[in-house]
């Protein structure tokens, strides 16, 4: 090119050495350097590898597998309980008839909806542990979530809709009542006891809470980004549900199937770390 002034001008050199280093940069195919003397090279396109699990915590991945089987199992067994026998009535006196002439029923909801606390503990405990090398401050408080949701719900004894241990025994003094008066009493005490039982239980909120924080960081781990995203909106869902569980109805069933769905993804994924770290 021919300047103003008829000298020949061209790409200045500072623009030949951008253009040099960009051709480059855009040829090379070899190996991935390191721009930081003593730190591991890394390609700028390669995949991130996922934040292994500690594999001291071996044992207790294996325990929680089992554990979120568990889960699921006692969560099934209820469910299919609908087709022998109604949902639990609200009502005092409803409730009284009912676990006269569905014990059995009754008392196998009350064990498997309250009993699946304890699984669900050991599930927390694993998964936090898993989850440590990854975010431990939020592995922590997810596990604590976890942890003190459960135990609450043990020491509750009861669970929606109105199952509950006390309400066996009422269904007894209710049978045997002599007179309409003594059965109306009763009933007047289900009818408070149903009330505790059904109403907002931070037991669950604390639970939904538990699996949002925790699904929070697996996208980074072992778990992957599907498990991640199921237990990102399981814990969403949940806490709106469990807040709102006495005017929602049927649209809890929502929540009650994202549950079971999160726990055995989860029990699937420990006992693939298990493998992998044994």
């Amino acid at each position: 090119m021919v300047g103003a002034e008829g000298r020949l001008s061209g790409p200045s050199l500072a623009d030949r050495r951008e253009d040099g280093a960009f051709d480059a940069a855009q040829e090379w195919t070899g190996p991935a350097v390191s721009t930081r003397a003593g730190s591991t090279p890394v390609h700028p396109h390669a995949a991130r590898e996922p934040v292994r699990a500690d594999p001291s915590w071996a044992t207790l991945y294996r325990v929680g597998a089992f554990s979120a089987l568990v889960y699921v199992v006692l969560v099934l067994v209820p469910v299919v309980l609908v087709f022998a026998a109604p949902v639990p009535p609200t009502d005092g006196a409803a409730l009284m008839t009912y676990i006269a002439a569905h014990r059995g029923v009754y008392l196998t909801e009350l064990v498997c909806f309250v009993g699946l606390s304890v699984p669900a503990l050991v599930v927390f405990a694993a998964v936090a542990a898993a989850l440590k090398e990854v975010n431990k401050s939020v592995a922590l408080i997810g596990g604590l979530f976890g942890v003190v949701s459960e135990t609450i719900a043990l020491a509750l004894g009861s669970s929606p809709q109105s199952l509950n241990g006390g309400l066996v025994v009422l269904s007894s003094s209710y049978t045997s009542a002599a007179s309409d008066a003594q059965r109306a009493g009763v009933a007047s005490a289900a009818d408070a006891l149903i009330a505790a039982t059904n109403a907002v239980s931070w037991a669950g909120i604390l639970t939904a809470a538990a699996i949002l924080a925790l699904s929070s960081t697996m996208a980074r781990s072992d778990f992957g980004r599907g498990v991640a995203l199921v237990g990102v909106v399981a814990g969403t869902v949940g806490i709106v549900a469990e807040a709102l569980r006495p005017v929602i109805g049927s649209a809890y069933l929502v929540y009650g199937l994202l549950l079971p769905a999160w726990f055995a993804l989860v029990g699937w994924k420990l006992l693939g770390l298990r493998r992998n770290v044994a």
